[in-house]
């Protein structure tokens, strides 16, 4: 009897993908955490804000909100090289191994016409020589 998951249209993912993907996650859960409680106290921003603050740095686009302190300013410059060297690292962590087999099978591919067109160019030549 074949296992009901088998039978689905539902994409399965290996062990290793998951494992990626779980410590990708949990990388990025990090980091948002250490930002999230670094502004709450650095700053005194109250959590929703620091997280507000946090995300906006994570995802490339800037500080939203106007810091008060020095430490403040130089805890956000350092967060900020953090959290999008984290969400680049994941990316690259996860999808890696995805973008290497999709490049490798079109390489191949593309290897596999080249031979077709090169054999079909020496019959051609064959011919005309006969």
């Amino acid at each position: 009897m074949q296992n009901p998951a088998q039978n689905s249209d539902q994409p399965t993912f290996s062990p290793k993908a998951l494992r990626r993907v779980t410590y990708a996650l949990s990388l990025i859960a990090s980091v948002m955490v250490v930002g999230i409680v670094g502004f709450h106290y650095i700053e005194g921003m109250n959590y929703v804000n620091a997280l507000y603050f946090e995300s906006m740095l994570a995802t490339g686009q800037g500080p939203p909100l106007t810091l008060t302190t020095d430490n403040g300013k130089i805890f956000a410059s350092i967060m900020a090289f953090v959290s999008v060297g984290s969400i680049l690292t994941t990316i690259v962590y996860t999808l890696g191994p995805v973008l290497s087999s999709v490049w490798r099978e079109g390489l191949e591919r593309v290897e596999k016409e080249a031979r077709t067109v090169e054999k079909d160019v020496e019959g051609k030549k064959d011919q005309a020589q006969e």
